[in-house]
């Protein structure tokens, strides 16, 4: 049964940092394309981060680029996504996502997302003082 797990959310201060682990079970996770996506109450969710399965590239959203870093760890079949200089727009519940067509593809994260068929329960973050 493939299943994705998010833990590391919680409240940290404005300026602090966060990581986010997106640990697989049921499937290996080495060449899946892994977005991260977040959803903050009454938006639509909104791509964060992805990490391609082909050859490892990376993308952010404008909002993020600079802040934030996506990477993974074949060994601990887990990718993370490290978030540093929060802000308070940061905050959010943040999911992550793969799906059986996405071995070895390069990944998105706007657009037609249909690709995603197995996203995480979701961490919230909270970003306050």
């Amino acid at each position: 049964q493939v299943q994705l797990v998010e833990s590391g959310g919680g409240l940290v201060q404005p300026g602090g940092s966060l990581r986010l682990s997106c640990a697989a079970s049921g499937f290996i996770l080495d060449y899946y394309a892994i977005g991260w996506f977040r959803q903050a109450p009454g938006k639509e969710r909104e791509g964060v981060s992805c990490i391609s399965g082909s050859d490892g590239s990376t993308y952010y959203a404008d909002s993020v680029r600079g802040r934030f870093t996506i990477s993974r760890d074949n060994a601990k079949n887990t990718v993370y996504l490290q978030m540093n200089s929060l802000k308070p727009e940061d905050t959010a519940v943040y999911y992550c996502a793969t799906g059986y067509r996405m071995y070895g593809s390069s990944c998105k994260i706007s657009g037609n997302l249909r690709e995603y068929d197995y996203w995480g329960q979701g961490t919230q973050v909270t970003v306050s003082s």
